[in-house]
């Protein structure tokens, strides 16, 4: 469904080149969650602009259903459905109106627009409130609103981007259960975090960053036998740790299908 391939991006700031993103690959097939890990500033924003078409790459490519962000960005994001944590709420509207409003936005029909709001209603319990106006709603209800809006097109494809950021642990569950839901639709999810503790909970593989290239690519099991280390914290802590050397050699390795690279 996903397939990222070579993906690079430098930005010039004054003199001096910033390699943003080097050479990033990785694919994500149907009814799969890919974490997209790593801490501020490794790139994993720069990397989900370039696969929704917002940035064009200077080399590599992104593929959604078949088609490539850096020929057809319009028919790319009508095919993705978008969740970020900074992503707010119109507040004079109500969160019905809200959810009309991209139902249209993504060229519904009237009469698909209110079954699929029929159905996001149930999946994700917006009954009580869907009638009041955003201003009205706590934060655990506007973020409900925003989960709804994101799926009204029935996306194939979801990018999450720090969707737990700022939430406590009653709205993280919520997220986990959104995910939990898209798996179950059999969608292509992609959660870009910095909080590998909470990624290892919901994801199925995982590609770790640093400063802007791929350091470990896999499923958990695959990762704790290359690396020797349980979990996600303690594998990157290793890497910063490790010999520039060594971080050199990792991060050449360039990674194939299924989370494989061309060295396993």
């Amino acid at each position: 469904m996903i397939k990222i391939s070579q993906l690079s991006k430098t930005f010039q700031a004054g003199r001096r080149q910033i390699h943003a993103v080097k050479s990033v690959s990785f694919d994500v097939a149907n009814g799969q969650v890919f974490g997209l890990l790593g801490p501020n500033g490794a790139g994993k924003t720069t990397t989900m602009r370039m696969i929704l078409g917002l940035l064009r790459p200077d080399s590599g490519f992104a593929e959604i259903t078949g088609m490539r962000s850096d020929e057809q960005p319009d028919e790319i994001k009508r095919r993705v459905g978008f969740l970020s944590a900074s992503a707010g709420v119109y507040q004079w509207l109500s969160g019905l109106e809200v959810l009309q409003f991209f139902g249209d936005v993504y060229g519904l029909p009237p009469y698909k627009v209110r079954d699929r709001i029929d159905e996001l209603s149930a999946l994700l319990r917006l009954d009580d409130f869907l009638g009041q106006r955003c201003s009205t709603l706590s934060t655990g209800q506007k973020q409900r609103i925003n989960l709804a809006r994101a799926l009204v097109h029935d996306p194939p494809v979801m990018m999450l981007d720090e969707p737990t950021l700022g939430l406590d642990v009653v709205g993280s569950q919520v997220i986990f259960e959104y995910i939990e839901l898209l798996k179950s639709q059999n969608k292509a999810v992609i959660l870009c975090t910095h909080r590998l503790e909470q990624a290892q909970r919901i994801c199925d593989r995982f590609g770790l960053l640093h400063e802007g290239g791929m350091v470990h690519q896999g499923s958990l099991d695959q990762l704790q036998t290359k690396t020797g280390r349980n979990d996600l914290v303690e594998m990157f802590i290793d890497f910063i740790n490790s010999p520039p050397h060594n971080r050199r050699e990792s991060l050449s390795q360039q990674p194939v299908m299924n989370g494989e690279t061309t060295n396993e």
